[in-house]
């Protein structure tokens, strides 16, 4: 069974004319990587918020289509359901923070859901461990730096266990060293979970490198979907709005007339052996 499926797709947010998403068709599979980009405006934090319940729960407006998470119906089921199953993290995390420590947030929907307290504590301490922000459990969060207020967000969501963690935009407020740390971070914790990850980001140089699929929007419509570097190779995706990494770029523009790549590189460090290996 997928995590995700969703067939037929479309949402008109009250008020609007045009809708926000339209036709959308799309499954996620556990362990999946999903990067999903495009330009502003084109759909993406709409697509992610009906995965979630969001809408048509609080976001109201005319829904078409459906969306299975982990065979349940979205537009049917409650939202503390849910997200039990989808976890979500914001571009700004301090809108997910409110208690006075780092642990009494972690720990909060864990609580509310009437878990036990030696399974919050096991809980809590492993989430903590993960994002490795353990030595900061009994501060403030309003104290902590942006990327280590992104980590409280991130522990509080994976001490539910979720089988599919959302990430909408989560290094907009980064600087781009806390941007890579944090991206580093999540294809850790998906590594190790194995579970689904969708991340909006516009940053591909940081990221495309970890994602295991590339889904691409434009106008409400998924327009691209397939491997990293098919996806990045085409000509149609910068057309799209999306911001291609230098190093394909240049790797491409280099094939043009050498042929050096089988497969176009998504980093320095991949285009670099292969140069190495066409030389030696």
């Amino acid at each position: 069974m997928a995590i995700v499926d969703i067939s037929g797709l479309s949402f008109t947010y009250s008020g609007t004319d045009q809708p926000a998403i339209r036709d959308i068709d799309i499954r996620v599979e556990s362990g999946e990587f999903i990067l999903l980009v495009g330009p502003s405006g084109c759909g993406k934090s709409t697509l992610c918020r009906c995965l979630n319940g969001l809408i048509p729960h609080f976001h109201t407006g005319e829904m078409k289509g459906r969306v299975l998470v982990m065979g349940k119906d979205t537009a049917t089921t409650p939202t503390f359901i849910l997200s039990q199953d989808v976890g979500f993290v914001f571009q700004n995390p301090e809108n997910q923070l409110f208690a006075l420590s780092v642990e009494n947030d972690v720990a909060f929907a864990l609580e509310n859901l009437g878990y036990p307290r030696d399974e919050i504590r096991r809980r809590v301490d492993s989430a903590l461990r993960t994002v490795d922000i353990e030595s900061l459990r009994n501060k403030s969060p309003f104290e902590l730096s942006g990327g280590q207020q992104q980590r409280v967000a991130i522990a509080s969501i994976l001490a539910m266990k979720p089988s599919l963690m959302i990430f909408d935009e989560p290094t907009s407020f980064l600087d781009p060293l806390s941007a890579q740390s944090l991206i580093r971070s999540i294809s850790e914790i998906q590594d190790t979970t194995g579970m689904a990850v969708i991340l909006v980001e516009h940053r591909l140089d940081l990221a495309a490198r970890h994602a295991t699929r590339i889904v691409v929007m434009e106008r409400g419509r998924v327009v691209e979907d397939g491997a990293p570097a098919e996806v990045l190779a085409r000509d149609e995706t910068e057309v799209f709005g999306v911001g291609i990494p230098k190093i394909v770029k240049l790797a491409k523009t280099l094939d043009k007339n050498l042929r050096i790549f089988n497969q176009l590189p998504l980093t320095v460090e991949e285009a670099s052996d292969r140069i190495k290996g066409v030389l030696v």
